[in-house]
Parts: C-alpha cells; sequence; structure tokens
C-alpha cells in the first residue's frame, strides 16, 4: 500500500518488511510521543529514551528433560499469535543432535509443533509467509569437525552419510520440506551459500537471502518464487551497497528492503533490485529487525555496550521507531550491562497486539515483552 510520508532529514526510501499484522499499541505509544525528534545520523548513542514495557521470561514451555539453546531466528504465525522459533538443540548447535531446531508455540507458551532435526545444524533466521510456510537460513553445516583443543594432523571424525548445511530450507505449515537452495554443506562465490543469515519472502514471491557472518563474502541475494537465481549485490567492505555480516532482513509498506549491516553499524535501504537508497545509523548495532504492517521498526543490538570495544557508549537492547523517518522512540536496555558475551535480543518479532518476542543467543532464552 503507497503511504505519502513527510520529509524526513533521513530520507528514507523505498523497500522494508511488514511481516506481521499489528503493533497498533505500539503505533499508539509512538504517537503519543511527546519528544519524537530525529536522532542524530552518525551522532551520539541513542540510550535514553523511555521502556514502556514490561520483560516476562519462562513463559515458552519446553517438553519436560528439554533445556533451551541459543536462538536468534523468531517469527510469528499467520494467525497473528502463534510464535515460530528455531532453537539449537539446547545447545549453539545442532549438529549431532536429534533434538527439532524448529519449534511453534501458541499464545500460552505452549509447544504445539516441531520439525527439522537432522537437516537444519544451525538455524540463524526464520521467516513466515504469507501461506504459512516456514523458511529458515542454516548457518552452519555437519561435515567433520577435530575437537576442540586436538592437534591440526589429528585425524578427522568419519564424514556423515548426509551432508547438510548453508542453505536456506522451505517448510510447509505441518513440517514436510518444500524447498532448499543452495548445495547441501554451502557454496561460495558463484555458488551458494556460505553462512545465510537472515531470508524473507516479498509480497510477490521474490525470496532474499542475506548471506555472510563474519568471513570475507557479504551479499544480499535475490530468487524468484520458484527458487531461481536472479541476481546479487554487495561485497565485503564499508562503502555503499556493501556489507560486513548482513545479519537480516525487513521490508517496509513502500517495498523498502532494509538489511541489517551489522559489523557497519547501519542499516542500509534499497529498492527490490539492489539500488541503494539510504543509511541510518541510530538504531545501533543491528542483529534482528521488524517491520510491523504500521511501520514501525523494532532493531535489536546484542552486541554494543561492553561486548564490542567500538560501541562502548550505545547500549544494548531492542530500539523501537519509525521507518518512516528514522526516529527511535523507544528502547528495552538489556538488563545485563557488563557482559562479555552477545546479550539480549538478537531475533525480534512482533505479534498481531503489539506483544515483542526477543530471541537470546548468549542467555539462551526467549523472553516477551507487553506494554506497562
Amino acid at each position: 500500500m503507497a503511504r505519502r510520508h513527510r520529509p524526513s532529514p533521513f530520507r528514507p526510501s523505498s523497500v522494508a518488511r511488514a511481516r506481521c499484522a499489528g503493533g497498533a499499541g505500539v503505533l499508539a505509544l509512538l504517537l503519543a510521543a511527546p519528544f519524537a525528534l530525529p536522532a542524530q545520523q552518525g551522532g551520539a548513542p541513542v540510550n535514553e529514551r523511555p521502556n514502556p514495557f514490561t520483560t516476562i521470561e519462562g513463559w515458552a514451555k519446553m517438553p519436560e528433560g528439554r533445556a533451551w539453546g541459543s536462538t536468534s531466528a523468531v517469527d510469528i504465525d499467520p494467525d497473528g499469535t502463534s510464535i515460530w522459533v528455531g532453537e539449537r538443540c539446547g545447545a549453539n548447535t545442532c549438529v549431532g543432535s536429534t533434538l527439532d531446531p524448529i519449534l511453534k508455540f501458541d499464545a500460552t507458551g505452549k509447544l504445539v509443533k516441531s520439525f527439522g532435526a537432522g537437516i537444519i545444524m544451525w538455524p540463524h533466521g526464520i521467516h513466515v509467509d504469507r501461506q504459512g510456510n516456514v523458511w529458515v537460513t542454516d548457518g552452519q553445516d555437519n561435515l567433520p569437525r577435530r575437537p576442540r583443543g586436538a592437534p591440526a594432523d589429528a585425524p578427522l571424525p568419519p564424514a556423515p552419510a548426509k551432508v547438510v548445511g548453508h542453505q536456506v530450507h522451505k517448510f510447509s505449515p505441518d513440517g514436510k520440506l518444500l524447498l532448499s537452495l543452495g548445495a547441501p554443506g554451502g557454496g561460495r562465490d558463484a555458488n551458494y551459500f556460505w553462512q545465510p543469515n537472515d531470508v524473507l519472502v516479498a509480497p510477490d514471491g521474490s525470496i532474499f537471502v542475506a548471506e555472510g557472518h563474519g568471513g570475507d563474502n557479504a551479499r544480499v541475494l535475490k530468487f524468484a518464487a520458484d527458487g531461481k537465481f536472479l541476481m546479487a549485490w554487495g561485497k565485503k567492505g564499508t562503502g555503499r551497497g556493501e556489507f560486513d555480516q548482513p545479519h537480516a532482513l525487513a521490508l517496509d509498506s513502500q517495498g523498502r528492503l532494509f538489511v541489517a549491516d551489522r559489523s557497519n553499524n547501519r542499516l542500509q535501504i534499497f529498492d527490490q533490485s539492489g539500488k541503494w537508497l539510504d543509511e541510518w545509523t541510530q538504531f545501533s548495532r543491528i542483529s534482528g529487525l521488524w517491520i510491523d504492517k504500521n511501520d514501525v521498526l523494532y532493531a535489536a543490538d546484542s552486541e554494543s555496550g561492553s561486548i564490542e570495544p567500538s560501541r562502548k557508549a550505545w547500549l544494548r537492547g531492542i530500539r523501537i521507531g519509525s521507518a518512516k523517518d528514522g526516529t527511535v522512540q523507544y528502547f528495552i536496555p538489556d538488563p545485563d550491562v557488563n557482559s562479555r558475551n552477545t546479550s539480549a535480543a538478537e531475533g525480534v518479532a512482533v505479534d498481531k497486539n503489539g506483544v515483542i518476542y526477543g530471541a537470546e543467543v548468549g542467555p539462551k532464552a526467549l523472553k516477551r515483552y507487553v506494554k506497562k
């Protein structure tokens, strides 16, 4: 739906992601904000914003005997309130595990579905399309690894019977594997993928994948609805249209594609053909990204502060603002200000009632944030 936008010093341009319907309550808060002035791009840290949310922990119930592992993948079902999570099998990897990494919880926190065992080794990004299909990026493979501390010439464990990993998978709502993009075990350059981070499906069925979790590859790839490769753009770097860990994707109501360029501490905004439109820095070092149908933007920062030496003055947490003009109105801070490992939400999703869900790698949790 096309919308007119008031002039902005951030010049927001044309593609981002309506991943769920909702956020009306947060929209009301944004409209009521008495100080909604644009944050300085590249300026002082944006830490001093009110937090109108209460944190709820332990609401999602795992089966008896199963503990939460790391998770950065969270999305909302088309019903508007059920939650899909990619959880790393009680640890930070599913290599060698027989557990299902893809979990669906209802709004009460009851586990109602699970699948993906043996297919996904390291769920990183997740997207649920309008038909309820579940797309997952797998950023790790199951190829043999030497045990930690073993000498370099130590023999490798036996190879698995079936190599998987570094792929993007599409599942039906019931867990049937419908499509896999990328070569099992991964590929680079003209091939794909190597450490894919996130995936989203545009309203026209186009598929976007953000690739590169810290290595020498960093790009965005676009595919047709049937999985046919169409184009790619970007390389590792700091310039316009270059990336360093393109960690999350979102589409706004105009169809502008927002890319969380995490290690460059910015959002980059493109049209759906890869044309650079703008960049914003006021949402900090973004690991997770969500834009609702009202263009409320939620950005999860899990690495600033005590973790990233270049970001000492920025606090970790979830910044909430506008995808229209880039203002930041609210901030849910990480309570662990002294953490030395990734902390607070890496993935973020918002249901139709404006309830926020934060998926955490370091604390191994799925937290819920509701308005006070």
